[in-house]
């Protein structure tokens, strides 16, 4: 049997795995599934069409699968997946999609999502972030694997962070970050690439020198970015971190605003702006 407190509320419709642990005052709504080996501290919440992954830790006061904070969201059945390993800090909250954005809040493995982060509907988390605290996702958002945000920053719907980037404290990111690059400001803007995460990543020291080469003649040079990315992908078409670059910059370019993700934008239901800072979209 489930370590489960006797104060908690559990919907008899909830699939609890027999080595999860849940603590007091926790409460888990209807078809919420909670696989092996995760804990809710206590005083977490798990609201409708959840399911939690093996050995996660949540933390008290956590609301994961509420509804959307979307004017469009008509109770239509969405869903917030959440994968292995993450740890899920006090007062964080994680909203389920919407019908009009793909229905679907998901989050991968061994992501560390600090105090009081907001992680709003339809944003797509991959692995091993690191989300520091008050952090602001409004919807859409993709955060790639690996990549790296500090404290308070937010994030305008629609945007990627790309794979190994990271954005500074306080910022706010409107465009798309390519990957590998670290971004800082008000509005942010890149500043160097992040040789600490290609470093941990194990890229040889051509790679590095190669990418430093590649964040000069892009950001720094006033030559045309577009010639750029041609001439980069000629000269280090063996270079995969090279590659994402050019792939995520071409991308974003062809996108509205510097966001390539505009381009699932359906507006048929948009009615004004949501209450939560998320602007309804």
């Amino acid at each position: 049997m489930a370590n489960i407190h006797d104060t908690a509320i559990i919907d008899p419709a909830a699939k609890i795995s027999d080595s999860a642990s849940i603590g007091p005052y926790c409460v888990i709504g209807p078809d919420v599934e909670i696989g092996s080996g995760t804990t809710l501290l206590n005083h977490v919440t798990i609201q409708s069409l959840s399911r939690l992954g093996s050995n996660n830790v949540i933390y008290p006061f956590a609301v994961i699968g509420a509804d959307p904070q979307d004017k469009k969201f008509e109770g239509e059945p969405t869903q917030c997946i959440i994968g292995n390993d993450n740890e899920i800090r006090e007062h964080v909250t994680i909203h389920r999609g919407t019908g009009n954005g793909g229905g679907i809040t998901s989050m991968g493995n061994g992501n560390l999502i600090m105090v009081g982060c907001h992680i709003a509907h339809d944003c797509v988390i991959g692995d091993d972030t690191v989300i520091a605290n008050q952090v602001m996702l409004a919807g859409h958002v993709v955060i790639e694997d690996r990549a790296g945000i500090g404290g308070g920053a937010g994030i305008h719907h629609y945007v990627t962070i790309g794979q190994s980037a990271f954005v500074g404290g306080l910022a706010r990111v409107s465009r798309d970050v390519p990957p590998f690059t670290i971004v800082e400001g008000h509005p942010a803007e890149v500043r160097a690439m992040n040789v600490v995460g290609l470093s941990r990543l194990g890229f040889p020291s051509d790679h590095m020198d190669a990418m430093k080469d590649a964040f000069r003649r892009l950001f720094r040079d006033n030559g045309s970015t577009a010639d750029c990315l041609v001439s980069l992908r000629q000269e280090f078409p063996d270079i995969p971190a090279i590659m994402a670059v050019c792939n995520a910059m071409e991308q974003s370019a062809q996108g509205t605003h510097g966001r390539a993700r505009e381009s699932l934008r359906r507006d048929d239901k948009w009615v004004g702006s949501g209450c939560s800072g998320e602007g309804g979209r």
